[in-house]
């Protein structure tokens, strides 16, 4: 089942195909958003989404170059504040990932990692918002 024929979220732009940022109901009358993915699953459910054996044991050092972005980025967009993913810096997700893309081979000279890590966080950054959008899902904690 395609994202565009599964959403029924009115969060979710079924002309592009991905999120409408910041244009969903608020209010009484708007559902509560749920706190994770996993929340309202069962027990069953949730062993189908094994984030360590699926997720952290296959793609270790990818994860930890891109977290190594995260942390150069905050340096630099947040200096002095603890770690977190300024949203409302950058949200321009999809035309970073072309520009990250095109130069995945390149060095970043801030941190001195291979692009395709920017690549990579910003592919994430993006499926996170889609994520929540079509999911009524809030913003992780490390979100500001």
């Amino acid at each position: 089942m395609s994202l565009r024929n599964a959403s029924g979220n009115p969060d979710w732009d079924f002309l592009n195909n991905r999120p409408r940022i910041g244009t969903g109901m608020t209010g009484p009358s708007a559902p509560a958003k749920k706190k994770s993915l996993l929340e309202g699953m069962t027990s069953e459910e949730r062993k189908q989404y094994p984030l360590t054996t699926g997720c952290l044991d296959y793609f270790r050092d990818a994860l930890l170059s891109v977290s190594h972005v995260s942390y150069c980025g905050n340096q630099k967009h947040n200096p002095g504040e603890p770690l977190h993913w300024a949203r409302n810096k950058s949200a321009d997700e999809l035309d970073a990932i072309g520009r990250h893309l095109v130069e995945r081979n390149d060095i970043d000279d801030l941190t001195k990692e291979v692009m395709a890590a920017n690549l990579a966080w910003r592919a994430l950054a993006y499926l996170q918002k889609v994520l929540e959008a079509k999911y009524n899902i809030e913003p992780p904690p490390g979100c500001k």
